[in-house]
């Protein structure tokens, strides 16, 4: 349970940890509630534009191994800060975008800055935090991650419609310079790091995780937990854009509230695991995420927001589970570990943003609600029989993000 929920006052480094996810995630999806507005700035299909979102999670999952590699040489800290100070600059240069292949570019660079922030905070949050402490600090920067994921959608949408889709970007870079500066003050340097010899040895150990069949399952498991995100929350713009919905940006914006669903359910991940276990309540939570999006086909609004809400919170937790497992798992070299899950996490975001643009073009948001049902049957199948052995009885809470 995180501190807000239990009435204490956040430490300086629980607030930096808030906020490092907060600007991280306030940037990465903020384009989904302008999505339709920029087809039509551009005259681009929906496929077309939801590239934009495509080449961010593509370049996170390539850069995100590496960053952990050299973050392990490094030092945590110095590459957090240094990582959020540069994201400011492909933020601006995307409000001042003039052509969709500009704009694609600018989101590209922005996808390559974000793992040494997240990524590198999830390991230091592992190894700065005691086992007894680190769930809550988890839960904090969880609760940062899903408000900024929200807050990005709702500033972009809301400045859309008030004044134009590049005042949200401009909002958001001033905003991300602001937090790095605050992050720089408040993070403490490290002291429990132990530093690699050498990014060489980095890289052995990053090839070594692949030899645990569990870290395996847990990589395949966050695929499909992005691909189902992306696929869902990407084209869903669309369909309520279009009638009968036709909700402007500022509306499908603040639609993205549900996020904070993960706010709210998130902590007390750690002790349903612990009182269910942690393969028994992961079925469950799927088994739950597929009722939600099959309810977005009925056609009542608030019955699609209410199914929303349920994949939002389904998939944070779900998240939030599978990455506790991997930063308790790794036993040396966490930030590596934590790194190829994102990879894997952001390679599925980017699968689901093209199929997903595959299955709007055959068939509609129906055809997508299909695709994303498939992806959690597979996800449930890898959980019951990849997790049937042994599983740690307190696992850490630590998710990387709000999808």
């Amino acid at each position: 349970m995180n501190a807000a929920a239990t009435g204490r006052k956040l430490s300086a480094r629980q607030f930096a940890v808030f906020l490092t996810g907060f600007c991280c995630f306030i940037n990465l999806y903020s384009p989904q509630a302008i999505l339709p507005m920029l087809s039509g700035e551009f005259g681009a299909s929906a496929a077309e534009v939801s590239t934009i979102i495509t080449v961010s999670t593509l370049a996170v999952a390539l850069t995100a191994p590496f960053t952990g590699t050299v973050a392990d040489v490094l030092g945590r800290k110095r590459v957090i800060v240094a990582a959020m100070f540069l994201l400011v600059v492909p933020t601006l240069m995307a409000g001042m975008a003039t052509s969709l292949s500009e704009l694609i570019f600018w989101r590209a660079v922005q996808g390559l800055v974000l793992p040494p922030i997240f990524a590198v905070t999830v390991a230091y949050i592992g190894d700065e935090w005691p086992a007894n402490e680190a769930t809550t600090a988890a839960g904090i920067y969880s609760s940062g991650s899903s408000l900024g994921g929200f807050s990005g959608r709702l500033v972009t949408g809301i400045l859309a419609d008030l004044i134009g889709w590049r005042a949200g970007f401009e909002a958001l870079a001033a905003i991300t310079f602001a937090g790095a500066i605050a992050v720089a003050f408040l993070l403490p340097h490290e002291r429990k790091f132990v530093r690699s010899k050498g990014l060489l040895a980095s890289g052995r150990q990053m090839l070594a995780h692949f030899r645990s069949a569990q870290l395996v399952a847990t990589y395949a498991v966050g695929f499909g937990v992005l691909f189902c995100f992306i696929a869902t929350f990407t084209f869903v713009s669309f369909y309520l854009a279009a009638a009968p919905y036709n909700l402007s940006a500022g509306w499908l914006g603040a639609i993205f509230v549900v996020y904070l669903t993960g706010s709210v359910l998130t902590p007390w991940s750690g002790w349903a695991v612990g009182r269910f276990g942690r393969r028994r309540f992961m079925v469950k939570v799927i088994a739950l995420w597929v009722a939600g999006i099959a309810l977005t086909l009925a056609p009542p609004l608030p019955l699609i927001i209410l199914g929303l809400a349920i994949c939002a919170g389904c998939g944070l937790v779900c998240q939030s589970i599978s990455t506790g497992y991997v930063t308790i798992t790794a036993k040396a070299g966490r930030s590596s570990a934590v790194g190829l899950y994102v990879t894997c996490f952001y390679g599925g975001g980017s699968f689901g943003a093209a199929l997903g643009g595959l299955a709007w073009t055959l068939g509609g948001w129906p055809t997508c609600v299909a695709l994303v049902a498939v992806m959690l049957a597979i996800m449930a199948g890898i959980v019951i029989f990849a997790w049937a052995r042994r599983v740690p009885a307190a696992p850490v809470t630590a998710p990387i993000e709000p999808p």
